[in-house]
């Protein structure tokens, strides 16, 4: 696919910069067979049908981005921490981005109140070597600032420790959140399990990739992030279940489907078989989808993965006619931002 179909004028003002008071405050754009129509998030629990399996990503948010100074000069370093990659003694090697006025280079110390860092491997990805009073997990839940995505243009606050975290968030290990849960509430979950939905979960590790545009003209040539992810048993037969019922898998999020498609069994057309480790699994118009029947998701960068990944769910004509139509009526876009309904495409 050419990534000039995936892109489109998204005004600066259509971006939700902060959350609405109430998770659940969101607009949807319910995209059906027979043309749009305006709702609440609210209203999802009921536009779930009986019986549906509704599959979450239960990923944690990690406190990841430490504001810190170079030893000796006090130039300001900010890094994200990724992933941790070894441990010695009280010494963490992990993987990380970092951002300074100057190169960082292999030597470079750092501090931070409670912890010191050293630059071990640069690159596209750093290498650092870190320590911190109770361990780095420890510290980043205490003293870490949450990663919000950086076209909100501003740094986080306290409210974002909250709201840019899903209310089911249990596995932390993620760069961002799966921004389509954070419209559940505790309330609504409830709801849903009234009506005999059922709730399953699987874990996929969102990286940083997810914000990097597509910059190949076609999707074909661009090098696909990688992510972790986790199908266990429980999911596996939780699918198995609903396929038997003849009740449909609804994803809540890209992040979701992705993970499932991933995981789908071969050999049983609409099922999932467990699936541990990384995937680069990049889903364009063309995807024949395996598992997924519904797609509860926000709005989308340009140019992004994501949006080829719903163009593929929904029909790429209909999903644009849709993002148009939700800029000329006012819907907040991206990761704080409104959210839409889609049936998979026949």
């Amino acid at each position: 696919m050419k990534t000039a179909l995936l892109d489109y004028a998204l005004p600066e003002r259509s971006i939700a910069v902060r959350p609405l008071p109430e998770r659940d405050a969101a607009r949807l754009l319910v995209v059906g067979e027979r043309g749009f129509e305006h709702r609440a998030v609210r209203d999802f629990a009921e536009l779930v049908p009986e019986g549906a399996l509704v599959v979450l990503n239960d990923t944690r948010v990690r406190r990841a981005r430490v504001l810190a100074t170079k030893r000796g000069s006090g130039g300001k370093v900010e890094l994200l921490l990724l992933e941790r990659l070894a441990q010695a003694g009280d010494r963490e090697v992990w993987q990380a981005l970092g951002r300074a006025n100057k190169a960082l280079r292999v030597g470079t110390e750092l501090e931070a109140p409670g912890l010191d860092a050293r630059v071990v491997s640069t690159g596209e990805l750093l290498e650092v070597s870190v320590a911190a009073e109770g361990g780095v997990e420890r510290w980043l839940e205490r003293s870490g600032h949450v990663p919000i995505p950086p076209y909100l243009g501003r740094l986080d606050d306290p409210s974002d420790g909250e709201r840019y975290q899903t209310v089911f968030a249990e596995k932390i290990g993620s760069a961002a959140a799966p921004t389509a849960g954070l419209h559940l509430t505790e309330a609504m979950l409830a709801r849903l399990a009234a009506r005999g939905v059922i709730r399953a979960t699987l874990t996929l590790a969102i990286g940083v990739g997810t914000f990097r545009p597509v910059e190949a003209d076609d999707l074909d040539e661009h090098a696909m992030h990688a992510e972790t992810l986790a199908v266990g048993p429980a999911l596996v037969d939780a699918v198995a279940a609903a396929r038997a019922r003849g009740a449909p898998v609804v994803a809540v999020g890209t992040t979701v489907v992705r993970a499932l498609e991933t995981a789908a069994d071969p050999e049983r057309a609409g099922h999932v078989r467990p699936f541990e480790g990384a995937t680069r699994l990049l889903i364009q118009p063309g995807h024949a989808f395996r598992v997924v029947d519904a797609l509860l998701t926000n709005f989308h960068q340009p140019r992004s993965t994501l949006l080829a990944l719903v163009s593929a769910f929904a029909g790429h004509s209909r999903v644009l006619e849709a993002y148009a139509l939700a800029l000329r009526e006012g819907y907040r876009f991206l990761s704080y931002g409104d959210a839409m309904w889609l049936p998979r495409r026949a």
